[in-house]
């Protein structure tokens, strides 16, 4: 099997940034991933990501959404994202887990992914934007909690 970028970032978060109180250095991280196995190219993807998310979140800010706006999502993105994860991005942002800010950084992430996302992409994406994110403690619990769930349900 063929390890996606996706995969490397689930892997990192569950195995290495977790429970560490701060990520540590790249260097150190690309060679935890390829002690772990993980080609070199999908490691670069990988840590660019993480990179791109982090300033991403730095220049992102609040936005002035009133309650009747609404989200179109341009042909690239319906191409990628299919109906279940516009939903649940819809469903995350209406119990406010996400703001629009956060939306937008998360729809960013996804697309450079490069490749189609589902709901499940989606959690994980929403997950990692949401960690360690000062204030947003309460929703990256929600949302911990709501891919958790789901995981326990599909084990048994």
């Amino acid at each position: 099997m063929n390890p996606t970028v996706l995969d490397v970032l689930l892997y990192l978060f569950e195995q290495h940034l977790e429970d560490a109180e701060e990520s540590p250095p790249r260097p150190i991280l690309e060679e935890l991933l390829r002690d772990s196995g993980f080609p070199p190219l999908i490691i670069t993807q990988a840590l660019d990501w993480l990179e791109a998310l982090a300033h991403e979140q730095q220049r992102s800010s609040p936005l002035a959404i009133t309650g009747s706006s609404h989200r179109v999502f341009a042909e690239f993105e319906l191409a990628r994202l299919n109906a279940e994860a516009r939903g649940f991005l819809l469903h995350l942002e209406q119990i406010g887990v996400l703001d629009p800010a956060q939306r937008e950084v998360v729809i960013e992430r996804l697309m450079a992914l490069d490749e189609g996302s589902g709901i499940e992409e989606v959690k994980w994406v929403v997950l990692l934007t949401l960690f360690r994110q000062p204030g947003q403690e309460a929703a990256f619990a929600r949302m911990e909690d709501m891919l958790y769930a789901d995981l326990e349900l599909t084990a048994h």
